[in-house]
């Protein structure tokens, strides 16, 4: 089951490292103005998008697997309907290099298959809720 329980997300929020699939470019759009908000509460953030080379003045990677840093949470600003793509990338991450342990896909976007799966393979899930929301609330 995902987590949805206050205690469960205040602990996925001591990460250190977030790697954000589909962080954007564009000011003003979520999936640049989410990240920037963690940057700024003291996360490294790691942009993961194959048409930008920085984001938020880090490099940017065009996919998971590249990511050299050892990465806590994988936040998730893309479609739905893409989300077993990447959870599959997630769970690959996480059992050749046994970081990637947990996967926050932000308001809007689920896929319970998906999440069922990486949960089987030991990752933390959450589902359709805003990591800044999350965060402001809980750590504000």
């Amino acid at each position: 089951m995902p987590l949805t329980d206050d205690e469960s997300l205040d602990e996925l929020l001591e990460a250190d490292t977030i790697a954000v699939v589909g962080c954007s470019t564009t000011s003003g759009k979520a999936a640049h103005d989410v990240p920037a908000y963690l940057q700024r509460h003291g996360y490294r953030v790691i942009p993961v998008n194959p048409f930008a080379d920085e984001v938020l003045g880090e490099p940017a990677y065009d996919e998971l697997a590249a990511v050299e840093a050892d990465v806590d949470i994988v936040n998730v600003f893309r479609p739905s309907e893409e989300v077993p793509e990447i959870l599959d990338a997630v769970r690959e991450r996480h059992a050749e290099r046994g970081d990637a342990g947990a996967a926050w896909l932000q308001l809007g976007i689920s896929h319970d298959e998906a999440a069922a799966a990486a949960e089987a393979d030991g990752i933390d899930v959450v589902q359709d809720r805003c990591m800044k929301v999350e965060h402001g609330r809980l750590r504000g």
